[in-house]
């Protein structure tokens, strides 16, 4: 499955979209209790924009990985 643009809902601390609190997905509003794993790439490469990811998981329950491209201030999701 390819990831899906959705929109969510973040804490911003010491930068913007810091970490992701809330998701809309399939018309739902799905709260994050715990994030599970987090990464990025690029970054340091210019030719390669940065791209975070957070393996969150959702009250409503379910695993899902949302990735923030922040060239493009954009979320998307994957199911897993």
């Amino acid at each position: 499955m390819d990831y899906e643009s959705v929109k969510v809902e973040c804490y911003s601390g010491y930068k913007a979209n810091e970490r992701p609190i809330a998701f809309s997905y399939q018309g739902h509003r799905r709260e994050i209790t715990e994030i599970l794993d987090r990464w990025h790439e690029g970054g340091i490469d210019p030719s390669r924009p940065e791209i975070s990811y957070f393996k969150v998981k959702s009250a409503q329950g379910g695993v899902f990985i949302l990735r923030y491209l922040s060239l493009f201030d954009a979320w998307s999701i994957k199911l897993l």
